[in-house]
């Protein structure tokens, strides 16, 4: 049996219609860059998180940059964040002119260690930017605390747990902002790039939608240096007519997540993921950990079962941030997990089979006799 890692046409194949006539619509109005569309959007999504407002962007990663710019990060402050995550996170950052200061994640949630916080805290620091991995949101009761009595605002990069819950509330809505990423292959997924930011901040969301189009708060008026950050009618469209499906996808997502548990759980040769206290995870990503992954990775593939990593270099190692000083060891626990990490397939349209086929495979790799020579 041959199972995609993601089947984005088995996704789209039941709302088509919808779909086009969406994308129709759009194309008749000629409302292509930002209008009625996108603004319908940004009402629908600011009501489906319980936030205030929703600026609509042109990626997840402009979400994290404008909101950091909207902010006031600038060159010479520091932002804190986890080497465990998309570069986009780091790079949002830097394009502030900002410097990334990292923290280690926790061990069994993989999100930020707040343990570790405080120490990582400087007269520099302007920010804090916990990630929500893989669809589960960090400890953000006492990230939060932190940020309140010293009076530095929390930013959440909810690019990857849309619908996610934390105590009840969505995320995105537990900092002053939520960043999403409506890259394709999202729980919430646009035909293209796209993103958003949510908040209750009236003035924040203002000076965001005014940076995303070229810092113009009217045609020709420029109270900012902005950027083209603009969300597509399209998108918008889009967007719309999927939102409606999201809770129904992330509750499938959930029911194979424990189909999985119940079929590796008591594998010992794997980690299964752990929901923490008080949280909704939305399994953007279904990530065990395996010792020698890159060996299972190839058997995977050799069955026919698309597997993925994610991520297999923490930030904090990447070419791209060797001057920030940080070397192997700098942080074990992501070093660690980068290193057994394997994404398995996961989608809401996949079968009973599907998961029960690709568990069962799993297990006879992890559990096979490992070759000295492919010992990782």
């Amino acid at each position: 049996m041959n199972i995609p890692f993601l089947d984005l046409k088995a996704h789209h194949q039941p709302i088509g219609e919808q779909l086009d006539s969406a994308i129709a619509e759009v194309i008749d109005s000629a409302a292509f860059a930002g209008g009625p569309f996108v603004a319908a959007f940004e009402r629908d999504f600011a009501a489906y998180c319980g936030a205030g407002f929703a600026a609509g962007v042109g990626s997840g990663t402009d979400a994290l940059w404008l909101t950091l710019l909207a902010l006031g990060v600038g060159p010479g402050d520091e932002v804190i964040t986890v080497p465990n995550t998309f570069m986009a996170t780091a790079e949002a950052i830097s394009f502030c002119g900002a410097r990334p200061v990292f923290v280690d994640c926790d061990e069994r949630t993989y999100t930020l260690d707040p343990s570790q916080l405080e120490r990582a805290i400087t007269p520099r620091t302007k920010a804090i930017l916990p990630v929500h991995l893989f669809g589960q949101t960090a400890d953000m009761d006492a990230i939060l605390e932190i940020g309140r009595r010293l009076g530095i605002p929390v930013v959440e990069d909810a690019c990857q747990a849309h619908g996610a819950l934390y105590r009840g509330k969505k995320a995105g809505t537990l900092g002053v902002a939520g960043c999403f990423s409506f890259y394709p292959g999202k729980n919430l997924g646009a035909f293209g790039e796209a993103g958003a930011v949510v908040t209750n901040d009236r003035e924040l969301s203002a000076k965001i939608t005014v940076l995303r189009d070229h810092g113009q708060a009217r045609k020709y008026f420029h109270s900012l240096i902005g950027w083209n950050a603009r969300m597509d009618g399209i998108q918008g469209a889009v967007l719309r007519v999927k939102l409606k499906l999201l809770d129904v996808a992330n509750s499938r997502r959930r029911a194979h997540a424990r189909l999985y548990d119940e079929l590796l759980g008591d594998t010992e040769e794997i980690v299964t993921p752990l929901v923490a206290p008080h949280r909704q995870h939305v399994y953007h990503i279904y990530a065990v950990r395996v010792k020698h992954r890159d060996r299972v990775l190839r058997e995977m593939a050799a069955k026919g079962i698309a597997c993925a990593i994610h991520y297999p270099i923490p930030v904090h190692l990447q070419e791209a941030y060797r001057g920030l000083g940080y070397g192997k060891g700098s942080f074990p626990v992501a070093e660690r997990c980068a290193e057994q990490f394997l994404s398995l397939p996961m989608y809401p349209e996949l079968t009973s089979d599907q998961i029960r086929t690709a568990a069962e495979q799993l297990r006879a790799c992890v559990q096979s006799r490992i070759p000295q020579e492919c010992v990782a």
